[in-house]
């Protein structure tokens, strides 16, 4: 993924209003992010763990969708969840459910599309290796790297499907 700016990031979301983009809480040090291992940027804001952001690449454009925590689901701390975008397992609360409200006049009438995604979003460096899960090791898996991430992103792009489709 090609660097981005505060401009680029903040012009790139679909699901919410100018306003709303404008307040977003941008990751810290974006010039620093390891810009060539991420396919996409997602983050969770620290000053509202219920709020998550995914910015990818769609053909020649960036998309950037805001994403929720809905309240009150189960949750286990015992279990191993999988995440749907890069396959990383994860113990306990490592992955987490997120919704997208969905463009449009969906969106507006509180349509949502969600999935179960890495708690912290770096799927992009669970997948390269760079950032390893709780679980220590990856489950086994005869993919190369190239395909893993090529997996991730034919699922990044479903998920943005679902969430821009008006229909």
């Amino acid at each position: 993924m090609d660097p981005l700016d505060d401009h680029d990031l903040r012009s790139a979301f679909v699901n919410c209003s100018k306003g709303e983009a404008r307040r977003i809480s941008l990751p810290r040090g974006l010039a620093e992010l390891p810009w060539a291992d991420l396919d996409f940027l997602g983050w969770r804001d620290p000053g509202a763990p219920d709020r998550g952001y995914l910015v990818a690449p769609r053909g020649d454009e960036v998309i950037g969708v805001t994403l929720r925590v809905p309240q009150g689901g189960p949750r286990s701390f015992v279990k191993t969840t999988i995440c749907s975008l890069c396959l990383t397992g994860h113990p306990g609360s490592g992955v987490s459910l997120l919704a997208a409200r969905r463009v449009g006049a969906r969106g507006r009438d509180g349509d949502t599309v969600g999935a179960y995604m890495c708690a912290d979003l770096a799927c992009p460096l669970y997948v390269r290796g760079r950032k390893t899960s709780a679980l220590v090791s990856r489950y086994r898996e005869s993919l190369t790297v190239e395909e893993r991430v090529d997996r991730m992103l034919a699922n990044v792009a479903d998920f943005l499907g679902k969430v821009l489709a008006e229909g």
